[in-house]
Order: C-alpha cells, then sequence, then structure tokens
C-alpha cells in the first residue's frame, strides 16, 4: 500500500513560483510512475504531468509545458512539481498520484494511489 501526502501550496501572485512535494510512504513507490493532476471548481480534474518510475520519460499537459517541471528523488520517495510563471488559470488543488506501472499517462483511471491534495491560488 501506498500512502501519498501533497504540500507546497498557497497563494502566489501571477507569475510567480511555487513547488509542490509529494511524499510517499513504501518501498514499492520507487518502481511506480508518479503524476500530477489538477482540479479546478466546478471544472474537472485534469493532467498535469507524470514521470517514469527512473525519470526517464516525462509528459506534460500542454497547458502547462514549458512553465511546470516534474521531478522524484526515489532515496527520499519524493516527487515534485516545480511550477513556474503561474497564471490564474492554474489555481486548483494539485493531487499526486502513483500508478503501479513503470510509466503512465493522462488518464487519471490508470492511477492507483491518490493523495488529498493542497491548494494553489494565483492571484492576478
Amino acid at each position: 500500500q501506498v500512502q501519498l501526502v501533497e504540500s507546497g501550496g498557497g497563494l502566489v501572485q501571477a507569475g510567480g513560483s511555487l513547488r509542490l512535494s509529494c511524499a510517499a510512504s513504501g518501498r514499492a513507490f520507487r518502481t511506480y510512475a508518479a503524476g500530477w493532476f489538477r482540479q479546478a471548481p466546478g471544472k474537472e480534474r485534469e493532467f498535469v504531468a507524470v514521470i517514469s518510475w527512473i525519470s526517464d520519460r516525462t509528459l506534460y499537459a500542454d497547458s502547462v509545458k514549458e512553465r511546470f517541471v516534474i521531478s522524484r528523488d526515489n532515496a527520499q520517495n519524493m516527487v515534485y512539481l516545480q511550477m513556474n510563471d503561474l497564471k490564474p488559470d492554474d489555481t486548483a488543488v494539485y493531487y499526486c498520484a502513483a500508478a503501479r506501472t513503470a510509466y503512465s499517462g493522462r488518464d487519471g483511471a490508470d492511477y492507483d494511489y491518490w493523495g488529498q491534495g493542497t491548494q494553489v491560488t494565483v492571484s492576478s
């Protein structure tokens, strides 16, 4: 069983940066793909980014490409999302997720574990 706990959310002005962290329990996490999703008020959950278990592959949503960077530290069982040049449209609850495969994609249904989420609010 894997448990995920996100941190690092907060309020930031447009153009600013935040770094989200996801702490995972269980050694098995190191062999799983890890991703970030987000859900804004009144909208469906959407894919943000995913990274393979050994960090050799990443995938980003078009809306965050060139602004966000996903990374992981398997020695520490951590996954990160560096968010730069934030925009008001990035306001959402951000969720960390893990899939019991080496790599995964955009579909949330492919992920097996989810964190509780951390709020990111970007003011204009």
